[in-house]
């Protein structure tokens, strides 16, 4: 029987080392949760007496007309359930979220394919944490309200780069599940239940995006801060759409991992992802975005056009964010706080990082970041940071000593990049995020912290 009310978040990531390379399981990714988080909250949606829904309402009451309504049906041949957007509705939008509808179908498919119980209806609101997207009202501010209005479609809203889809599936899919199944057929504080809310997340996200991504953003959204290797892209190739014949028997399969001749084989480290004490990680949006896709794009390009060049590039790469791994974990297990190693380590990958940017032809840190980057760590107790991720023209990350703070935020404050390189926009403001670094993964929540953002 679906329970009356549940919330749970995921939070967002950075990834602090290992950007391109983390598609090749020959390499890793350290990738670091925030504790900014995106959350998720189930109810029963309410009906007068008599009255029975199959209709399941989705709203985002931070942006506006952010609100979704489905109807759903189990497809014949085991096919899962098709989920299908009802439109004309007055208060919904008539915008596709192929995130939310994608994460959807495959929670309910799943549920129908392990409980025998009638899919009732329901209302789900999804809230962000406030860093989740640049909000230019709130600059200069560290104590903004956790939830605020960003007064903005969310087709409009200016993402900071801190992995809103991979939490938003991860968050939705085990609301959901929770919503529907008891924990005797699905228990997300379990490593078996937790397993499998990776697996569902990671098929969700790929069939939402289009193809098969490195999956580094949402394990870390399931399990927290990590050093992270990639899955095998052949577990998913056999899944095939919604509602094809037996789709609901091949996701349990791929779930439930009960496969042994396609079996996920992702290695997820947590042991060895750590922050020494007194130092934090932070993040500061500097409110231009970059396409992944097309800085993927042209890296991957280079590497099939020049494979011996790159391949020994990403092998100093990769021993560089080895080096950076063992070299935070060292500090974190030592009182002395000497951090003269982790700054020529970060530099050291900071150059390997520009030399690629040289030879693929691509801005992974753009000559306006690179300015940003030496500026901040020449602030004393700013050890050093980095371009995240993909790079390009988005948040960076800064390890940053407790007292440095107030120095920082004096000069972000008055930074400003008036000429634009790499093709790319020029820095305006700067924005220093509110979030730091956060091991925890999935988190269930209590239902009441939301207020009025629930109806």
């Amino acid at each position: 029987m679906a329970r009356s009310e549940v919330a749970l978040s995921a939070p967002g990531k950075v990834l602090l080392a290992g950007g391109y390379l983390v598609l090749d399981r020959d390499h890793t990714g350290l990738v670091f949760g925030l504790d900014a988080r995106i959350h998720v909250h189930v109810q029963k949606l309410p009906t007068s007496p008599g009255v029975v829904l199959s209709e399941i309402i989705v709203r985002s009451p931070q942006f506006k007309d952010a609100e979704w309504r489905y109807g759903y049906t189990e497809s014949e041949e085991q096919g899962g359930i098709r989920v299908v957007q009802l439109k004309g509705h007055s208060t919904s939008t008539q915008s596709r979220n192929k995130f939310v509808e994608t994460a959807l179908a495959y929670a309910l498919s799943y549920v129908s394919a392990i409980s025998d119980e009638k899919i009732g209806s329901s209302s789900i609101t999804i809230v962000a944490d406030t860093d989740y997207y640049s909000h230019p009202d709130e600059t200069g501010s560290t104590n903004a309200a956790r939830f605020i209005n960003f007064h903005v479609p969310i087709t409009e809203a200016h993402k900071t780069g801190l992995g809103s889809s991979a939490a938003l599936v991860t968050a939705f899919t085990a609301a959901v599940l929770a919503h529907y199944l008891n924990k005797d057929q699905l228990d997300l504080d379990s490593d078996v239940g937790r397993r499998r809310l990776h697996n569902i997340a990671q098929a969700a996200h790929c069939a939402a995006q289009g193809k098969v991504g490195s999956g580094f953003d949402v394990a870390a959204a399931v399990y927290g801060s990590c050093i992270y290797r990639r899955f095998s892209p052949s577990v998913l190739e056999g899944l095939g759409e919604v509602a094809s014949p037996q789709f609901s028997a091949r996701l349990r399969a791929v779930v439930d991992d009960s496969d042994p001749s396609n079996t996920w084989d992702m290695q997820i480290d947590k042991s060895n992802a750590r922050i020494p004490q007194g130092l934090r990680l932070l993040m500061c949006d500097v409110d231009c975005g970059s396409e992944t896709v097309g800085l993927v794009k042209k890296v991957l390009g280079w590497r099939k056009e020049k494979p011996e060049e790159a391949s020994l590039l990403w092998a100093t790469l990769q021993k560089g964010n080895e080096d950076l791994a063992k070299e935070l974990k060292r500090l974190a297990q030592t009182d002395v706080q000497d951090y003269r190693n982790l700054k020529d380590i970060i530099l050291t990958i900071r150059s390997l990082i520009r030399e690629m940017s040289t030879k693929a032809e691509v801005p992974i840190e753009p000559t306006v970041q690179t300015s940003l980057l030496d500026a901040c760590s020449k602030v004393s107790g700013v050890v050093g940071g980095v371009v995240p991720g993909a790079g390009g023209f988005d948040a960076i990350a800064l390890l940053v000593e407790d007292q440095a703070l107030p120095a920082l935020q004096d000069l972000l404050g008055a930074y400003s990049s008036t000429t634009s390189a790499d093709g790319g926009p020029a820095i305006g403001k700067v924005r220093l995020l509110s979030v730091k670094q956060d091991f925890h993964g999935l988190k269930s929540e209590a239902t009441n912290i939301y207020g009025d953002w629930i109806r």
